[in-house]
């Protein structure tokens, strides 16, 4: 992983990319913009009475997206918000949730995901809470192993009810004959991909079938990630935090 003018093909769905793009061309990086998620709101949610509940876990910022404008204008007093990251933290606060009822990991947290959340929310749970789950729903091909079904499991542990509402649905995406050829080039041309989702390696496979990915580099943003690209016959990948500093040192020179 080279010099700060090769390229990074950036994966993230496309309404989440913009950041990413900006921030790795300005320290010099070429992109190119493949995302490998297609997500889209589901039509006719049922709202839960948020009243009911002690929580809500906000999986991602398109579940804030796809969610939360709806109910925030009667957000009951009390109902805490637990988010996996600080994007999803940050999109609850932009959508209105004051922050005393944000739950986040830690901002040196190792990772930010399920396990480093319940660190910080595990005391909330005991008999009879109820925790409300707002997430996507994939469709077309089996999610990767994912922390928001460890962190149902120790919820259910604690002996706390958790009810599942999927708001948005991640689709594989279509590619035209022109995005197609460019990312075949760039599995062979040295520039890295960027991963931010196990289940976008899985739509890669579907969009390329056959691709030798043996001497691709690779970032993933999550060790789950890693080994669904490993999975997926990558043998050049690199684990790095979430964040733009951490990518931007995994791409950069030693």
């Amino acid at each position: 992983m080279k010099s700060p003018a090769q390229r990074v093909v950036v994966t993230r769905p496309a309404d989440e990319a913009g950041p990413w793009q900006t921030a790795l061309e300005q320290h010099g990086f070429m992109t190119l913009m493949l995302p490998l998620i297609d997500v889209a709101g589901m039509p006719d949610v049922a709202m839960p009475p948020l009243a009911g509940f002690d929580a809500v876990m906000w999986v991602s910022g398109n579940a804030v997206r796809f969610f939360l404008p709806a109910v925030v204008a009667r957000w009951p007093s009390g109902l805490r918000c637990w988010a996996p990251g600080p994007g999803t933290a940050q999109a609850l606060r932009v959508g209105g949730v004051p922050a005393h009822l944000i739950d986040e990991p830690a901002v040196d947290a190792p990772q930010f995901d399920s396990e480093a959340l319940w660190a910080v929310v595990s005391h909330q749970m005991a008999p009879g809470k109820r925790v409300l789950l707002v997430r996507g729903r994939s469709q077309g091909v089996a999610a990767a192993s994912s922390g928001r079904e460890w962190l149902l499991q120790q919820c259910a542990a604690a002996s706390a009810e958790v009810v599942v509402l999927p708001v948005y649905e991640r689709r594989c995406p279509v590619w035209r004959a022109e995005e197609a050829a460019e990312a075949a080039l760039a599995a062979v041309d040295g520039s890295v991909w960027l991963f931010s989702s196990g289940e976008a390696v899985g739509y890669l496979q579907t969009l390329l079938p056959g691709q030798d990915w043996r001497q691709t580099p690779a970032v993933a943003t999550h060790p789950r990630i890693t080994l669904a690209l490993e999975k997926a016959g990558f043998a050049r990948v690199r684990t790095v935090r979430p964040t733009v500093q951490s990518v931007v040192e995994a791409l950069s020179p030693a």
